[in-house]
Parts: structure tokens; C-alpha cells; sequence
């Protein structure tokens, strides 16, 4: 018995401080070998370590989200009193946030964007596949500020807008609840719009398969056929890759019918490659219906997938892209 002054390597044998820290937690809860529920305990947390961290790094992102909103309210107390004669008070608001989601983009994707050329001078109907979640999308209007000083406004459902402090982000970022009156406008007055016709559906229960999943909305359509603008396909390398969904589970996908909120589990943050490809735009036509041109504009991001992604989508190959080497696509 070790007295409660006594040293743990007092005696002719001493003993190591976990094996003497051991003895005293069974001597405290009366457990008779206590050290073998110790090791099962140790075992348990080895084996369901990575299976948690795999469920938690997609919260990094929520962390960056939340991260930003702090920034954006921090930004505006400090520029209160320009805001009467400031003709963009979010200016320098809007860089910040870029650059920072950017440098992340560089850091855990190696985020790069690929044919820019295509984008008009004027304004376009952007026209993306959605990975679960939206942050290829950020990362390239992120990006497209950086380099060519050019904001592009995205489309959002409508659950995002009851996300608990997110109003003051998407109102300085441009988010749209998405009514075709409003995508028009912002159109006709010269914004770029970014828009996955696929939505939380597609986010959610699409996978590594990179099947699109648009149904028969054809709404965006006909928004860039009242806008009078062309509309540019785009599509982003492994973005199923780095977060996948539980989406495969059918109950999942039942209540998500019913109840319309994304309450399918996200797992991954995996730092795979990202290259975003903008593909060549489809040029408005008078005569064509909002059919048509739905038909077109799936076809040709169906054409970036097949051409740009590996199918089925792999993480370790989509992590082994980050140390090669791609050919220059612009």
C-alpha cells in the first residue's frame, strides 16, 4: 500500500508514474484491475479518433463562416461614421473576406480556377454543379474579386437565411433568396450570378458518382432568357471529395422531402485538390425556350465533369493530386 506521502519510486522497486497513478485510481474506486479497463478505454479512443475527426473538420468551415460574420461586425463599428458618406462602405470588408478565403482555398485545397477567359465583360448567368457544400463556389468568387476585381452574386436557399447571425454576410456578399424578378435585376444591371440549378438536393444526395440532380427546374432558364445574357458553365475537380454526405441513407433522404432542411450528416474536410473550370458560355438566343437552353446548359457541365473528373471520385487519388502537376487549361 502506497501512503499518501510516499514517492512512487520510493522502495526497492520503484514504479513509473502511470503505473503508481494507476494503483492509486484503483485503491481510490476500488476497481480490481482497473488497467485493463484503462487500456480498452485507450484502444477505443485510437480506433474512434479518426471516425470523429472525419464528422468534425467540416465544422472548420462553419468556424471560418462564423469567423468572417465576427470580422464583418468588428469592420463595420469601426467604419460607422463613414457609412453616411461612403458611396461602399463594404469595400474593404469584402477584400478581407476574400483574401481570407482565399488563403484558406490555397492552403487546404490548393485552389486554383482555370478558364476565366471565358467570362464576359458584362453580365452572365454562372451555372455551377453543387459539391455538399458551397465553398468551391466562395472560394471562386473569392478568387474572381482577387484577380479580376469583379463581384459575382450567388443564389442561396432559403434555409440559410435563417442561420443564426449569417444575415450581415450574405448582405454584404450579395446571397439572393433566388426569386427570377431579383436574379433578372441584378442581371440587368451588369453583376455576374452564380446559381446551382441542383440545390440542397443536389448538395445533399448526389455523390462520388457526380450524378446531376436538377429535376425539371428550368427557373435559371429562363432568368438568363429574360436577362438577355449568356450562361457560363462551371464545375470544380474532387469537389465530393473533400466533404461526402450520408446521403446514400433512404430515411434520410425521406425526411429531407417532407421537411425541406438539410438534416443529412456531412463527414470529411479531407485537404484534397480543387480546380474549378469555367466552360465556354452558351450565347443567348431570342428564339430558344427556357427548355432548350436547360438542356444545353446541363449537357455542357455534364461535359466539364467528364472531361475534368475521374469517375467514381476517390479521396486518396483526389489527395495525391495535390503534388502533381496539371496542365495549362486556360
Amino acid at each position: 500500500m502506497i501512503g499518501g506521502n510516499e514517492s512512487c519510486t520510493a522502495g526497492p522497486t520503484p514504479m513509473s508514474y502511470l503505473t503508481c497513478l494507476t494503483y492509486i485510481l484503483g485503491e481510490w474506486t476500488g476497481v480490481e484491475h482497473i488497467e485493463d479497463y484503462l487500456s480498452y478505454a485507450v484502444y477505443l479512443t485510437w480506433v474512434l479518433f479518426p471516425l470523429a475527426v472525419v464528422f468534425l473538420l467540416p465544422g472548420i468551415l462553419l468556424i471560418l463562416m462564423y469567423t468572417s460574420i465576427l470580422l464583418l461586425h468588428i469592420y463595420k463599428r469601426k467604419n460607422e461614421l463613414k457609412e453616411a458618406y461612403s458611396s461602399d462602405l463594404w469595400y474593404g470588408a469584402k477584400q478581407m473576406l476574400a483574401t481570407l478565403w482565399d488563403a484558406h482555398g490555397r492552403i487546404w485545397h490548393g485552389y486554383e480556377l482555370h478558364g476565366t477567359k471565358n467570362i464576359p465583360e458584362g453580365p452572365a448567368l454562372i451555372v455551377f454543379y453543387h459539391g455538399a457544400t458551397p465553398v468551391d463556389c466562395i472560394y471562386f468568387m473569392s478568387r474572381l474579386l482577387i484577380q479580376e476585381k469583379r463581384t459575382c452574386l450567388v443564389v442561396a436557399d432559403h434555409f440559410v437565411f435563417r442561420l443564426p447571425g449569417f444575415k450581415i454576410l450574405l448582405d454584404v456578399n450579395g446571397v439572393m433568396h433566388g426569386p427570377q424578378e431579383e436574379c433578372v435585376g441584378a442581371l440587368k444591371k451588369g453583376y455576374l450570378v452564380a446559381i446551382a440549378p441542383g440545390g440542397v438536393r443536389e448538395a445533399l444526395f448526389s455523390d462520388e458518382m457526380y450524378t446531376i440532380i436538377w429535376g425539371d427546374r428550368k427557373g435559371f432558364a429562363q432568368v438568363a432568357i429574360d436577362a438577355k445574357v449568356p450562361i457560363i458553365p462551371m464545375f470544380t475537380q474532387n469537389v465530393r471529395e473533400g466533404i461526402r454526405t450520408l446521403g446514400g441513407i433512404k430515411i434520410l433522404r425521406t425526411i429531407y422531402e417532407r421537411i425541406r432542411l438539410p438534416v443529412v450528416p456531412l463527414y470529411g474536410g479531407f485537404p484534397v485538390k480543387f480546380r474549378t473550370f469555367i466552360g465556354e458560355p452558351i450565347p443567348y438566343e431570342p428564339n430558344v425556350t427556357a427548355e432548350e437552353l436547360t438542356a444545353k446548359t446541363k449537357a455542357a457541365v455534364q461535359a466539364l465533369i467528364e472531361k475534368h473528373q475521374r469517375i467514381p471520385g476517390n479521396i486518396f487519388r483526389a489527395l495525391m493530386e495535390r503534388f502533381q502537376t496539371q496542365k495549362k487549361e486556360d
